[in-house]
């Protein structure tokens, strides 16, 4: 008869079949890389647009956020979709911008971090996106080249066995 063990976080999946010699199957969903799972391209705004046109943005390409850049490129903030579910509290949502609304708190990681790495900073940090930065070259500005959301992880577990 088969038993099966799984980590408590992600982590590896046993299969151990007794009856063939006990043989053992590792699934190493955790210690897959980042860049195999995340979302590709990331879209961005600037910190004045208008919170009518991300929703719009998001809405028509079917994004859960997007990220606040400056106007000389640097990351200012992210906003999801519950960013401006909770702006419509306030007074008038129409004359609001991206600054207005976004969470300034951006947790980035490198796209060779492992999946492990990955949920224990989300669990930590009770954060559902990672944003994942381009290695850092000669002189070179990192830029956001993906995003790994709690749902890309979810995924990939459903997709395992």
């Amino acid at each position: 008869m088969p038993h099966r063990i799984v980590d408590r976080f992600i982590g590896i999946s046993i299969h151990v079949d007794c009856e063939c010699g006990c043989k053992v199957i590792l699934m190493k969903i955790s210690e897959k890389l980042i860049r195999d799972v995340m979302t590709r391209g990331v879209v961005t705004v600037s910190a004045d647009t208008s919170v009518r046109e991300i929703a719009e943005i998001m809405t028509n390409r079917h994004l859960s956020g997007v990220v606040v850049i400056a106007a000389y490129g640097d990351m200012l903030g992210f906003i999801s979709e519950l960013d401006i579910v909770e702006a419509l509290d306030k007074p008038d949502i129409r004359a609001l911008t991206a600054e207005d609304i976004m969470s300034s708190r951006l947790i980035a990681v490198a796209p060779d971090a492992t999946l492990r790495q990955a949920a224990r900073i989300m669990a930590d940090g009770n954060i559902h996106r990672l944003l994942i930065l381009s290695e850092k070259g000669a002189g070179a500005l990192q830029r956001p080249v993906g995003i790994l959301s709690a749902s890309d992880i979810v995924r990939e577990v459903a997709r395992a066995e």
